[in-house]
């Protein structure tokens, strides 16, 4: 009875008094033990649109959220007066106008709890141009928090979905940010719902099950295809097919102890230096790829796939020395001639390449060669390595609210400015998040929402450098960044840019110099144990069948006749695109 479907359409048949009765209700039962973890909604889109979409969860918390009640519960902040609008077919929403600074507008006061995580979405437009618009809290301490941000346009709808995680109890005032004080901002069908962290990770749960598991049934029958009753079926995984990896650096050439490490626990990497243009032309015209060379060797006889990172870097500190100051015509020439290099080097050795690194923060070639010199960049690696993956990577997207540079709609703008670029259609291309989160309790909220809008264009998302820095429940905080990048229905992979101490990684270590584990070395160890399947043994029964949810991966499935005890033993594979189903064993054929 209490969720949020019902209240939505509670509203349209009692008071406004009424109906917040209801929703202090349904929040007080929902506060005590016996949680309703209702589906989170994953939903987002970049479309801007002529009619907004309805409010998630009713609007959640909200007070008068698709302003069926007129302006109900709603204040001006700051300068200038707030109205309502009303669509041609009979839509209701707010519009802030008169503004004199940034946050002046519409706003509501709305109640946190410490420890809640809120997801926060809203439709937003102004009446002429493009703007950027935020979603802003304003704590009683007076502490500004970034929600979200989204560019909004004249004549359509654009949606602003964000979050946060609640690190303080009591009010805050719910603002809308727009630096041009110009523009009228129009505000309709807002949302705030708050989720404790365990139905948040219900919903981690829910979803690993749904996006790495399948159902499989397995029918045992005799050559006469009569149907074997109590035939004892074992199942073990041999491989797992989850992307989970770590990264890599030339330090495991020189330790044994380094690459037995690696190579126990993980079957992607990336490395972390090795392949960047600074360490394979320190010297201009002297190309050494002697140890991504055998790097990359060592990586193949172990069935390492590996990500390549990275073509080109744009952060103007992390160009070769030598780069640095050559012209623009002779910048050309020697890019130009690096990733003619490096790509047809490595042509279908790589599973992806990030071909331009931290474009959003950065525009070392965009200033000298211009604006669509990284998507001339993509349109090259395309046409030496067309079927390898290629990547825009970035930092900040996922990890940090406050960065409005690498917002997640900043991120999609950009990609899909390179990818329309001509002779780019058809690029196997890929999303590319870093994710170095700084210490603390990382923003699951926020990072959940980020992922939610990047994968609304269904391109594959992928956890480029996972790490959080070191300081105390470091394994902890590291452990809900890994399983909420893991859970997300549009992530494909996860690197981390964590390792052994011997390594050098200093943030995120995750075995000490002797490779004993660290507290984060644990929770690596434990999350690869618990997505992979454990072997189990099952019996027949009178159809002769059994029916058990595998992770994807390889198995090795043995069958023992109950009557000769005789046993058949054959692999069998689970990809990701597979529906499961039944899967026919004939025996004593």
């Amino acid at each position: 009875m209490y969720d949020p479907v019902y209240l939505c359409y509670a509203k349209m048949s009692m008071s406004i008094g009424a109906y917040w009765v209801l929703v202090f209700l349904y929040i007080l039962l929902s506060s005590g033990n016996s949680i309703l973890a209702f589906s989170y909604d994953y939903s987002a889109t970049t479309e801007c649109l002529k009619e907004p979409q309805r409010a998630q969860y009713g609007g959640g918390i909200i007070a008068n959220p698709e302003f069926t009640h007129t302006l109900e519960g709603w204040n001006v902040h700051g300068e200038g007066t707030i109205r309502e609008g009303i669509s041609k077919n009979g839509n209701r929403y707010i519009i802030a106008h008169g503004r004199t600074q940034s946050l002046d507008g519409a706003s509501q006061t709305v109640q946190f709890v410490e420890g809640n995580l809120y997801t926060f979405s809203v439709w937003v437009q102004i009446n002429r141009g493009s703007e950027s618009v935020a979603a802003v809290l304003r704590t009683a301490a007076g502490e500004l928090i970034r929600v979200g941000q989204v560019i909004a346009r004249d004549g359509c709808w654009s949606f602003l979905k964000g979050g946060v995680f609640a690190n303080f109890s009591g009010p805050a005032e719910l603002l809308f940010q727009c630096k041009n004080t110009n523009v009228e901002i129009w505000i309709d069908n807002v949302s705030l719902q708050p989720f404790t962290m365990e139905q948040w990770r219900s919903h981690q749960d829910e979803i690993i099950q749904k996006e790495h598991k399948r159902k499989v049934t397995f029918q045992v029958k005799f050559a006469n295809k009569t149907a074997v009753k109590g035939a004892v079926v074992s199942i073990k995984q041999t491989q797992s097919s989850l992307p989970f990896g770590c990264g890599m650096n030339h330090h495991i050439l020189e330790s044994e102890a380094y690459k037995n490490w690696f190579t126990s626990r993980f079957k992607y990497t990336t490395f972390t230096n090795e392949m960047k243009w600074y360490s394979t032309e320190i010297i201009q015209g002297r190309e050494d790829y002697t140890v991504a060379d055998t790097m990359v060797r060592f990586a193949k006889r172990h069935g390492i796939s590996i990500r390549g990172h990275n073509i080109l870097w744009d952060n103007p500190k992390y160009q070769p020395d030598w780069v640095k100051n050559l012209s623009p015509n002779d910048l050309r020439k020697a890019a130009a001639k690096r990733i003619n290099s490096v790509v047809s080097r490595y042509a279908g050795k790589l599973i992806a390449w990030d071909v331009m690194n931290e474009n959003l923060h950065f525009s070392f070639y965009e200033d000298k060669l211009g604006a669509n010199a990284s998507a001339e960049y993509f349109s090259r690696a395309f046409q030496l390595d067309p079927k390898t993956g290629l990547f825009m990577n970035e930092f900040n997207t996922i990890e940090d609210r406050r960065d409005e540079a690498a917002s997640p709609t900043n991120y999609k703008r950009r990609l899909e400015q390179i990818l329309s670029y001509p002779g780019n259609k058809g690029i196997l291309a890929g999303i590319g998040v870093q994710g170095h989160f700084i210490y603390g309790q990382p923003d699951l909220a926020y990072m959940r929402a980020s992922l939610d809008i990047l994968a609304s264009n269904g391109l594959p998302i992928w956890l480029t450098e996972v790490s959080l820095e070191a300081g105390p429940n470091q394994a902890e905080y590291f452990e809900q960044v890994l399983r909420e990048g893991h859970s997300h229905p549009g992530v494909e992979g996860i690197i981390m840019f964590a390792g052994p101490e011997i390594a050098g990684f200093n943030a995120t270590t995750l075995a000490d110099k002797d490779f004993k584990n660290t507290p984060a070395g644990d929770v690596v160890d434990k999350l690869i144990n618990e997505w992979k399947a454990t072997t189990a043994e099952l019996t027949t029964d009178s159809e002769g069948s059994i029916e058990v949810s595998l992770f994807h991966g390889d198995y090795n499935i043995t069958v023992k006749d109950p009557l000769s005890n005789s046993s058949t033993s054959w692999n069998y594979n689970l990809r990701k695109d597979d529906k499961g189903g039944n899967v026919h064993i004939l025996i004593n054929a």
